[in-house]
Formats: structure tokens, C-alpha cells, sequence
């Protein structure tokens, strides 16, 4: 039996009856419009009826048809995802096809929509022609027009277009649309994210003239440098009456304030077709685009024919000029740095479907993080956002809605990437989403697409996208040799290997990194060593971590507890697990440490200590464009959280990578013992912006002044504690405390003072930690191998020793796994002074080494108070949780919070919470308080649940709280690194099994006590 073709599996067919792809400009009907922005588009967003069905075979007889009866049908908001409202399921995979890989067949049973809606249409829109346009629907569809055949399309994220003139008529009309959720296209749409089904972007019908522009090309070029600009439009007018009647065109280049700065005209006869018009005009002294002076202009451009104006039409204009010499990519003549981030269009509630509110939202959030370019991966995003992005000020590489990931677990990956039948599909993605988005000044370079290997079909692309636009680079990470790709792009480069790469003096082009820092859960770790790299090597260009929003999809427990879905929630399988939540924003749009680290690596100000002494220091300024003169540096004095003396400097002056020494007139500190001053330096903006208020920081730096006096005080006098031994106990009771050791276990069993409980277990050595998304490749070794979750102690000796003003309690342990005959040789010292105990806890790595874990979690010791104790102070980085590779952006400072809000809410639950470099901490309770403090600095966390209870959740709402507040204070912890996907722990932040040495003193306090009395001791 032959097979019948379908529409959905025809390769071939890239759409019916849609329109030529062309720019997406502003259509006004008149000069009244235009003034007003009453652009003339009408909405079809709304309610619409909706049938949902198992294959598109069962679509109903006429179900086209206008007078199809739609009473029993359903209601779904468009835009929307039609799972996200009930219809089948979300399917999340990063690699996986969710059918066999058969192109270009695709399973029988295929969910499908059919849509309806009506419209009216008044008698003055009906003298003029009327263009339907969809901006996304997934995956492809048909469309009626008053039970008339309009046409088809695919391509989940490209724009489509269709004439129904003809169709629509005064009053009430009617629109059926069906949406297919599998096609041949689902094969070039394998991208790391939901599968999500249905019309998700915005429908609308655009009322134009007969005689109108059909598209619109603006260009750009210079002449002596940059001072002379030469405007170029390219103008396609067509005549849909074909009534041969010429056209002029009158055009008016403004700028920002309104004025104009340039005029073209031009004229002639337009056909059915089009006529190109060419215009041409010098401009002077143009005001440059770039991300961090985005300057636009407004070209306008009125039709006339004969004294009839027929339309008013409008697009922004940026001056500036992107190109590759000597091996760099220049933009107006200059080699830019990315500090970028991968974006897919996504809503927690939503799904693929957003509101400009939120494009815009996304876009302020970047520019407010420091962040100055985009990859929208991995397909155009909406017209909108690269309107956003041009005004604000963002750099994009926008990449084609093509990846085909799925086909590399066939052996295969380049079967379609190399194959002539499909050519014609990869061509139409290249072409649509360049002639769409070509008059966009944000677009610095078209990207082919993501993870589909590599074949002849790129070569077609990036030809067909030079036969419209030669003035942008090509992007393809795939095309490893550079064949076609204008910048060597790789993807979570080891960092190693970038060094090697920035050193090639032989690489004849820019390189770029197109995903790294991949930000799943905690992390990621080490950035600030990638920007090391980056500013130290000219044809490092910076790279774009992945990704900027998690996507979790929010939902509500059965207890009414919200947590964020991910792959396999909804029972989608096969799926990718957690693998969607890898962003520097939680799935609601929350910033995630790992945000704040990246705002921070990539601030636009360096400052460096020339005298500290005599306050000199070296500002660099690290724009690539931008003086500093729109920043203020507002300076401070600060010891221990009190601001002891601050005041302000202009920057004027200081130029794109220029470095200035200044000097911060701060007065000499009489420092008291056992305080810590820091000169704390914020740079805010001086005036607002269109992204943040004035006073918004953007960079800042922090150095602790030379004059820290170490305190000396005297204990107060001891009095031996009565000694009481029962079986394994050994209890010591003093004046105020009492304290109590399993001498078998070698462990602290309870410390109470004043006739309150301080500690309920004492501190026990600890090597584990609730593994993070970046121990992905250890974790089961370090689980299910050495078993490092499951350490043991053997008690070998222990002694008590009685001094003048002390009592010393010593074990000598060895620490080790099960099936290991690697371990720890560890002593416990505990010295009882009269109103305190001070731990010293050293070892060193024992046993038989041969195979033992090149890497281990932590070192510390964990301990437990109770539950009342749940205020947390502390003196070191903050406020946030930093760790060993994570923790430029966390300030030295006195901080204050809950034990409950110590937690950091990663959506799978995993180790979170610490804080670093700490001096001292401590935890009050309604009626008692302690104080943790080190000779030097530890790092600690205190959580409200055990790290059992945190590994056994899958999600937030899940986390089982303990009766017991836990309280780990660590010699060091591993690091973040990044290998989840790409660079694991740099080697200065691998904690492997090592000597170590830990000492901090436990110290019961009662509230209105001197606690720097109580740090002297």
C-alpha cells in the first residue's frame, strides 16, 4: 500500500498560500494614527472555542465551516499552551525525541486542536487589504477564513502571514485555525525545553493599503570613521489592485527628540510584486548604537500616490557597524566584550507564552545584572523583544529555530543536517527569521542554529541569508572547522583549553562561547576565572552563560504548598529530569546566588588598591564605550556593620579602558581591639536610566583596612567542674554549665548552660553534603563507591587532662567508610574553660590510599541545637550564601536573619546556605543565646531539616523540618564548579582528602552581655 503524504510529514512543503517573509515594522493608516501610535492591527488575542482531539484524522465533518456548531466545544485563552490548560501533558526532555526517529513520520496518534473564533470588521477596515498574522504556533496548522481554505505553515517560532482580503467582509467573520502537535517539523524543534503545543503567541490582522510597502530594508555605512554616516533604505512597494499608478515615497529620519535629521524621497510604478526603491541619504555626526548607548532614531515613511496618502509606516534606526578584522569582532570599530546569557522565551504560568510586560521585564533585569548580550536560544524570539533590546541597549545573536539534538544517540547526528530532501526546510528557518528581524540594530549576528551537527544544509542557510543581509557575522557553534561560521564558537570550554585558545595567534577569528557557566541548582562556580580569561586575551570575546530563567512549571500540592514541576512531574517519559533548571533565575523570576555572582564577575569597574594606607587607588574603567561620568562613587568606612565615616566622588573623565588613580579622603581609624574595618566602595548610577533608578549600584568593591588589633583579655577565673563517670558517660558540672561526653563514642552528648540546653549533639565530624547538580558526574561514586554519606568512627583513645584554668578532653578517632581502607586519622580537643568550650578538631588522611576519591564534599563538624534557637548573626561574606568558588559578590559585613531564611530554594533540593570567611557567629533563642567564634575564619551553615531530609525531596515543598536546629561549621567545602554541564571545580576549589585543621570556641552568652567582651577571651 504507498503512503498517502501528509501535510504534517511532506518535508517538502514548508507552507500554502503564506505570504514572503518581510520585516516587522509599524503600519499607521494615517499621520494622525502614527502621532498617537494607533498602529492598524486588530487582535484576534482572546478567548477562543476549542476542540482538542487525538489525531487531526478525527477532525469533525465542516468543522470549518461557519456555521459549525461550537456550543458543545471548550474555551482556551490564545496566546496560550494548550497543556497548561488541561489538554495532555507537558514533556520535558533536553535531548530526547518524545516519538521514534522516523523522519519525516511522525506518531498517528497526534494531538490536535481546532480553534474558533469570531471577529467584526467595520466597513472603512474592509476598503483596505487585510493580512493575518501569526506570530507562533506550535507545531504547525491549518487556517479558514469564513469556511474558506486559507492556507498552512510550520515553524513552531516564525512569523506567518496570509492574505484573506477576499475572505473577510463587513460585520461578523469567523477564523478556524488546527494546530497539529507533531510534524515534520517537530524534527528541526528538538530544543532543551517543554514540549508545549498550541497558537502560544500573539494572532492579528494588519489593515494595509493597496498600494504599500511590502518591505523594508535599512542599512547603515560610514565614511571617514564614524562622523559620516550614509542612511540606506531599500523600499519594496507592491499594488495589489495592479492600477499602475506611481508612488512616492517622503521619508524622515528623527531622532530621539523628535527632530529630523535627514529626508529621502523617492518614486515609482509598483507592481503586483513589488518595486524596489532605493534611497540614499548622508547623515552627520550620527549618535552610535551600541548596548551601552543605545541611540535610536525613527525612520518614518508616508506613501503617497498622487495626493492620496495611503500610509504611514515606522521603524527604529541605530547607527553602527559590525565587522571581523585582525581576527576580532568590531562593533563601530571597537572589539567588544559579551557578558551575555542564553534566553528561551518562557513563564512559569504561562509556558512559551508571554506578555510584553514580561519581555520587558526580562530585558530590565538583565541590563540591572550588568549583563550586555543575548543568544536567543534556540529560535527567533518575539519582534517585541528585539524592539526592547535595541532601546535599552542589549547585543543578541539570534539563531534560527533549528535543532535537531535528538539524532546524535543515533549514530547519525548530521542525518538531516546533510540531507538535500530537507535543505529546503533548514533555508525557510534562515530566511524567515532574517527577513523579519534584519532591520533590528540590536542583531549583531545570525545564528544557524543549535546541536544538529553539521552538513551541506548550513552552507545553503548561510547563503541564503548573505543573499539578503552581508552586513552581520554568521554564528554556528556546530561548524567546529569555521567553514562557514565568521567566529569560532564552542560551548562549555574546559578552562584550560580557552587559555589554549587564547594564546593561538594563529586563529584567524574571534571566539566566543556560546553556552558556559551552566547554572543549574547551586552554581555556577568559577566565573570570575572565565573573566580572568576573557579580559586577558584580545580574541576572547566573552561568552554567554546558560541560561538566564529556570523552567520550572508552577504548581500546587494537594496541602496547598506551590512548587516548581520539572521533567517527569507530569509522568512524561522518557524526560530529562531537573535539567530545565539550570538558570541565574529561579523559575518566578527570583535572582539565584549564582545571579548575583555573574552581576558581580562582569561589573563594568575594576578598582585595585595602589596605597591603602594612604587611600590611592586605581580605578579601571572596563565599558567598551562609555566614560564613567554617569557613575558616582559613594564610599564608607564600616566596622563590624556600623558606618563610621562615607562620603562621595564624581568620575568624570575616566574613558572606555582608561585607569585613573584617585584619591577617597578618609580619615586615619583608631581601631579597637578585636574589630574589623572595611573601605567599602559602591558605584551607583547618578542619574536614572531607562533600566534602573539613580542610585542603582553597578559595581562595587570592598578592602579591609591594615590597623585589625588582636584582642587580649582575661578569662574569667576557673573553678574545676565535679567529674561524674556512669557506664560511657562522662559528665563534667560546673558553676552555670554542664556537660556531658559518650567517652565510647568519643562524642559531646549535651552542653547546657544557665540551665538551658546550648548543644543536643555535639560536633561529629562531617563529609557529606546534600549532593548539588554539580557533583552530577560524582555524586553516585561518591555515594555508592566510597560511601562518603556513610563515615564511621572508631574511637581509639581518649584522655582528660586537669590544668590551672582548664579541663582538656581529647579523642583520638578513625574516620572511614564502609568497604574503605582509606580514611582520617582525627583528634577531637576539647578544652572546658569556666563559661566556655573550645574545639580543636584536626586529622589527616589515613589508611590505604590506593583508589581513594580524588575529591570528597566537605570537612567539618556538624552539631544541633534546639529548635528555639532561630536567630542567626554573623560577622563575615553575606548577606547571601557563598562558597569557595562563588563568593566575590558577598560582601565582609554584620549580618542578621532567621534560620529559616538561611535557606536557598533551589527547586531540587539540594546543599545551599553557606556562608564563607566568617569570624564569628552566632544563635539566640527567646531566653539564651550562643556564639560560635574562630581564631581565624570558618565557613558555616544552619538549616531547620537534616541533609538527609534535603537529599529524600524532589521539590521545596517536600523538605521534611527537624525538631532540632543543624549547624555545620566547615573547615572547607568542596567547590560549585560548573559540571553539571561543562568545567568542574577549578583546582584551588577541589576539596580533596587532606590535613586539616579546625578551632573555634562554643560560647553561652545571656542577652545584654558585651558579646566583644565575650570574642576576647
Amino acid at each position: 500500500m504507498q503512503e498517502q503524504k501528509k501535510d504534517w510529514e511532506n518535508v517538502g512543503l514548508i507552507g500554502i498560500n503564506r505570504r514572503e517573509p518581510r520585516a516587522y515594522y509599524a503600519v499607521y493608516s494615517d499621520e494622525t494614527a502614527a502621532a498617537s501610535n494607533k498602529e492598524s492591527v486588530l487582535s484576534l488575542n482572546g478567548e477562543w472555542k476549542f476542540l482538542y482531539l487525538e489525531s487531526p484524522e478525527h477532525s469533525p465533518a465542516n468543522f470549518f465551516r461557519a456555521d459549525y456548531d461550537t456550543s458543545k466545544m471548550d474555551t482556551i485563552p490564545v496566546p496560550s499552551c494548550w497543556q497548561l490548560h488541561g489538554y495532555g501533558a507537558p514533556h520535558y526532555t533536553d535531548l530526547y525525541y518524545p516519538f521514534p526517529i522516523d523522519p519525516p513520520f511522525v506518531p498517528s496518534e497526534n494531538p490536535t486542536g481546532i480553534y474558533k473564533r469570531k471577529f467584526s470588521l467595520e466597513e472603512n477596515w474592509c476598503k483596505r487589504r487585510t493580512v493575518l498574522r501569526f506570530g507562533g504556533v506550535d507545531s504547525c496548522f491549518h487556517v479558514w477564513v469564513n469556511g474558506s481554505f486559507v492556507g498552512y505553515s510550520k515553524g513552531s517560532y516564525l512569523t506567518s502571514e496570509f492574505e484573506i482580503t477576499s475572505l473577510v467582509h463587513p460585520g461578523e467573520n469567523e477564523i478556524t485555525v488546527r494546530v497539529i502537535q507533531w510534524s515534520d517539523g517537530s524534527y528541526l524543534e528538538d530544543q532543551d525545553m517543554w514540549w508545549l503545543s498550541g497558537i502560544f503567541k500573539d494572532v492579528e490582522l494588519i489593515n494595509e493599503p493597496y498600494i504599500c510597502v511590502d518591505d523594508l530594508f535599512v542599512r547603515t555605512e560610514f565614511e571617514n570613521g564614524f562622523d559620516e554616516a550614509m542612511l540606506q533604505i531599500d523600499v519594496l512597494c507592491s499594488d495589489y489592485q495592479e492600477s499602475h499608478l506611481p508612488v512616492e515615497l517622503h521619508c524622515r529620519l528623527m531622532d530621539e527628540y523628535g527632530q529630523t535629521v535627514a529626508v529621502l524621497n523617492g518614486n515609482g510604478v509598483p507592481k503586483e510584486r513589488g518595486i524596489h526603491i532605493l534611497l540614499n541619504s548622508p547623515v552627520e555626526h550620527p549618535l552610535l548604537w551600541s548596548a551601552e548607548t543605545p541611540h535610536l532614531y525613527q525612520l518614518q515613511i508616508e506613501v503617497r500616490s498622487g495626493s492620496e496618502l495611503m500610509e504611514v509606516v515606522r521603524t527604529d534606526v541605530g547607527f553602527r557597524k559590525v565587522e571581523i578584522k585582525d581576527g576580532n569582532l568590531l562593533l563601530n570599530g571597537r572589539a567588544i566584550l559579551f557578558n551575555g546569557v542564553n534566553r528561551h522565551d518562557f513563564c512559569c504560568d504561562t509556558g512559551k507564552a508571554l506578555t510584553r510586560e514580561q519581555l520587558l521585564e526580562d530585558v530590565l533585569i538583565m541590563k540591572r545584572n550588568n549583563i550586555n548580550a543575548v543568544r536567543s536560544s534556540h529560535y527567533p524570539n518575539d519582534p517585541y523583544f528585539y524592539h526592547l533590546c535595541s532601546k535599552y541597549g542589549l547585543y543578541v545573536i539570534e539563531e534560527a529555530d533549528l535543532e535537531c539534538h535528538g539524532f546524535e544517540l543515533t549514530g547519525k547526528y548530521n542525518w538531516l543536517s546533510n540531507s538535500k530532501e530537507w535543505e529546503k526546510a533548514y533555508v525557510d528557518r534562515a530566511v524567515r527569521m532574517v527577513e523579519r528581524d534584519k532591520n533590528n540594530p540590536c542583531v549583531l549576528m545570525w545564528s544557524l542554529g543549535n546541536e544538529s551537527s553539521f552538513g551541506s544544509n548550513f552552507i545553503a542557510m548561510k547563503e541564503a541569508i548573505r543573499r539578503i543581509d552581508d552586513t552581520r557575522p554568521i554564528h554556528y557553534e556546530g561548524d567546529a572547522d569555521t567553514l562557514i561560521s565568521d567566529v569560532y564558537s564552542t560551548m562549555y570550554t574546559k578552562l584550560d583549553k580557552l587559555h589554549e585558545i587564547g594564546k593561538d595567534e594563529l586563529l584567524e577569528k574571534p571566539h566566543i562561547l556560546c553556552e558556559y557557566g551552566h547554572a543549574m541548582g547551586n552554581g555556577p562556580g568559577g566565573l570570575a576565572e572565565y573573566q580572568q580569561a576573557f579580559r586577558k586575551y584580545r580574541k576572547l570575546q566573552g561568552g554567554f552563560i546558560w541560561e538566564f530563567c529556570e523552567h520550572g512549571i508552577r504548581q500546587k500540592a494537594e496541602n496547598g504548598s506551590e512548587y516548581f514541576a520539572y521533567g517527569g512531574d507530569f509522568g512524561d517519559k522518557p524526560n530529562n529530569g531537573n535539567f530545565c533548571l539550570d538558570g541565574l533565575l529561579f523559575s518566578d523570576r527570583t535572582e539565584s546566588p549564582g545571579m548575583k555572582e555573574y552581576r558581580k564577575v562582569i561589573e563594568p569597574v575594576k578598582t585595585e588598591a595602589a596605597d591603602l594606607s594612604k587611600g590611592l587607588f586605581d580605578i579601571t574603567n572596563l565599558y567598551d564605550f562609555m566614560d564613567l561620568s554617569h557613575l558616582e562613587l559613594r564610599w564608607s568606612v564600616a566596622c563590624d556593620g556600623q558606618t563610621l565615616e562615607k562620603g562621595k566622588l564624581p568620575l568624570e573623565g575616566i574613558h572606555a579602558g582608561e585607569t585613573r588613580r584617585i584619591t577617597v579622603p578618609f580619615h586615619a581609624v583608631h581601631p579597637k581591639p578585636g574589630r574589623h574595618y572595611w573601605l567599602n566602595f559602591s558605584y551607583v548610577l547618578s542619574r536614572d536610566f531607562p533600566y534602573a533608578p539613580c542610585g542603582h549600584e553597578t559595581a562595587n568593591a570592598q578592602f579591609e583596612l591594615p590597623v585589625f588589633l588582636p584582642a587580649c583579655a582575661q578569662r574569667p577565673a576557673f573553678r574545676a567542674p565535679k567529674r561524674i563517670r556512669e557506664g560511657s558517660k562522662l559528665s563534667f558540672t560546673g558553676a552555670g554549665y554542664q556537660i556531658t561526653f559518650d567517652v565510647l563514642k568519643g562524642t559531646l552528648l549535651e552542653y547546657s548552660a544557665n540551665g538551658r540546653p546550648v548543644l543536643t549533639r555535639g560536633p561529629k565530624l562531617c563529609f557529606w553534603r546534600a549532593s548539588i547538580d554539580n557533583d552530577m558526574y560524582v555524586k553516585d561514586n561518591w555515594k555508592n563507591k566510597y560511601f562518603l554519606d556513610q563515615m564511621q568512627e572508631s574511637v581509639r583513645s581518649y584522655t582528660v587532662v586537669d590544668k590551672d584554668d582548664c579541663v582538656s578532653v581529647a579523642f583520638q578517632v578513625r574516620v572511614g567508610a564502609p568497604s574503605q581502607a582509606w580514611g582520617f586519622s582525627a583528634v577531637y580537643e576539647y578544652t572546658i574553660y569556666q563559661n566556655s568550650i573550645l574545639l580543636h578538631v584536626y586529622g589527616e588522611p589515613k589508611g590505604l590510599q590506593f583508589d581513594a576519591p580524588q575529591s570528597i564534599p566537605r570537612i567539618g563538624v556538624e552539631m544541633q541545637l534546639p529548635r528555639s534557637y532561630d536567630l542567626v548573626t554573623w560577622l563575615g561574606r553575606g548577606p547571601g550564601e557563598s562558597y569557595p568558588d562563588s563568593k566575590t559578590s558577598a560582601l565582609f559585613g554584620l549580618y542578621r536573619n532567621t534560620v529559616a531564611s538561611m535557606h536557598t530554594p533551589y527547586t531540587r533540593p539540594q546543599e545551599n546556605g553557606n556562608r564563607s570567611d566568617v569570624y564569628w557567629v552566632t544563635l539566640e533563642s527567646p531566653d539564651n543565646a550562643v556564639l560560635f567564634k574562630a581564631k581565624d575564619t570558618f565557613d558555616f551553615t544552619v538549616h531547620n531539616y537534616t541533609k538527609e531530609a534535603l537529599e529524600k525531596a524532589r521539590h521545596c515543598n517536600e523538605i521534611q523540618t527537624a525538631d532540632q536546629t543543624i549547624l555545620n561549621i566547615d573547615y572547607r567545602q568542596n567547590g560549585l564548579g560548573s559540571e553539571s554541564c561543562g568545567q568542574a571545580q577549578l583546582p584551588p576549589y577541589l576539596l580533596k582528602p587532606e590535613p586539616f585543621e579546625l578551632t573555634f570556641e562554643i560560647v553561652p552568652y545571656r542577652f545584654g552581655d558585651d558579646l566583644y567582651e565575650l570574642m576576647s577571651l
